[in-house]
């Protein structure tokens, strides 16, 4: 947090000297403000685990065991908070047990679309953030508690909804600590301490204390009403789910069986582990790598999400929700440009992205490369269509030369036609040469072809001709080929 300056304390010091001290502070009830209730009906409470899992799965591919655990678990929570609510308070059961969980896998697996999904189906805010980014006290890096507030950012300030929201960690296993009590394994431990509060049930202010903005707000608001408000928002209900890749996590579960191997593959990348894992892992394994019991406690479901092959990554680029495909569709029909693709040119893709070892993420960078000087080019251009084949990909410099070439080609007999009323034709071995001179030169190729031969028309209506040929001696000199034309077709 920032340190506020002599003149901002100086200021803040002298509203305080009003008679705020003898205002009477009370905690604010949550949600009893105006604009903070939420209409039950905007969270959907009455979905079911297939009807979750059926919508996931038109999304997410090769994760259906994973979808199944999470669409379940996640609607047995909040169908659960409906019956809750029904219950007199006297009668629920006391100790809350949520359904917070633990998502191994890694990098691009597609952790974090799938709760973004979730919050997206059901209707509630959704916060991600990456554990790396916390610290103990939250002045060097972030405080734990800001996620919370954050929900009630994103539920435009409607802090009733925000107590149903889910708030996602990242490389949560990047705050397990190694064993020692020094150094940074004292902050991890903390983190880990901090968010159990919040994991559980606890109660957070809005205002954060090192906000002075906030001081200033509330002792304002004291002086005009006589009373000071305490907006909190509580963490009761909210859904924590924390994921990470848990390198090493494959290791402790083979020494505690004793074992050489249980069946992993010792070849793959250290992160990456076989789904079977789950069948094997225990508590105990999680508490060695570096976490808090009590903190495992909170997490009493845990899934492995499947690393995805090359299959798996061709399934989500012919999935017809694909948001690889349809955002690079979106890309170039920005640009008035049809954009598809063949299969073959799918499956190639998804080799090469298989090669990237990022999972999906792997995907939007073997697009991006292949078709960013295609982004560039084309929209200067009358191509109003491209197809994506695997000529394409395996040759794309090539090809876009190609279509450069014909399009430059093209406009220019267009033009030279509308206004002087004579087709021009260009033969292959004149496209040829016109390529060579514009990539030498640097010029698009219709500006050369106007360089070139826009003056023809003067010699071709001497000889009263409505189409003529462009061979490729005249790219070398086109003055002398056409006098030489004229010299020899004249008079016939």
């Amino acid at each position: 947090m920032t340190k506020p300056t002599p003149e901002q304390e100086k200021a803040f010091n002298e509203i305080l000297k009003m008679n705020i001290e003898e205002a009477e502070v009370k905690p604010e009830s949550v949600g009893d403000h105006p604009g903070t209730k939420t209409h039950e009906s905007e969270i959907n409470f009455d979905i079911l685990p297939e009807e979750l899992e059926e919508y996931l799965n038109k999304y997410v591919v090769s994760q259906e065991a994973t979808v199944e655990v999470i669409a379940t678990k996640v609607c047995t929570h909040f169908n659960r908070m409906k019956i809750e609510k029904a219950i007199p308070e006297d009668q629920r059961i006391i100790g809350n047990i949520k359904s917070n969980m633990l998502l191994i896998g890694p990098t691009g697996v597609g952790k974090t679309y799938i709760i973004k999904l979730i919050a997206k189906k059901i209707g509630v805010p959704f916060v991600k953030a990456d554990a790396t980014k916390f610290s103990e006290t939250g002045y060097v890096g972030g405080d734990v508690e800001d996620l919370v507030r954050e929900l009630v950012h994103e539920a435009d300030g409607d802090i009733t909804k925000a107590e149903y929201g889910i708030i996602y960690i990242d490389e949560i296993d990047k705050i397990a600590s190694s064993g020692n009590i020094m150094g940074p394994d004292v902050s991890r431990t903390g983190v880990q301490r901090n968010l159990l509060k919040l994991m559980e049930d606890s109660d957070v202010d809005l205002k954060t204390p090192h906000d002075l903005a906030s001081q200033v707000e509330a002792a304002m608001e004291a002086q005009r009403t006589g009373k000071v408000t305490r907006k909190k928002i509580s963490t009761k209900n909210i859904l924590f789910i924390v994921s990470g890749a848990f390198s090493g996590l494959e290791e402790i579960i083979n020494r505690r069986m004793n074992r050489q191997s249980i069946g992993f593959d010792k070849q793959r990348t250290t992160g990456n582990m076989s789904e079977k894992i789950i069948a094997y892992m225990r508590t105990e394994d999680l508490i060695e790598f570096g976490f808090e019991s009590e903190f495992v406690g909170r997490l009493p479901v845990y899934v492995v999400l499947n690393e995805l092959d090359v299959d798996g990554l061709y399934k989500i680029l012919k999935n017809r929700f694909s948001t690889v495909i349809l955002g690079k569709k979106m890309d170039f029909l920005a640009y008035g440009i049809d954009l598809d693709f063949t299969d073959e040119a799918l499956y190639e893709l998804a080799v090469r992205a298989h090669r990237e070892k990022t999972g999906a993420r792997g995907l939007l960078s073997v697009f991006e490369k292949l078709l960013i000087k295609f982004e560039k080019k084309l929209p200067s251009t009358g191509i109003k269509q491209l197809l994506v084949d695997l000529d394409v990909v395996q040759n794309p410099e090539p090809y876009l030369e190609k279509l450069l070439l014909e399009d430059g080609v093209n406009q220019f007999q267009k033009e030279f036609l509308i206004e002087h009323g004579i087709y021009l034709t260009i033969d292959d071995a004149a496209k040829i040469k016109l390529l060579e001179k514009s990539k030498s030169e640097n010029k698009k190729v219709r500006v050369l072809c106007n360089e070139l031969f826009g003056d023809y028309f003067h010699g071709i209506r001497l000889m009263k001709l409505e189409n003529f040929n462009i061979p490729g001696e005249a790219v070398d000199d086109p003055k002398a080929f056409l006098d030489a034309y004229i010299k020899k077709n004249y008079r016939q």
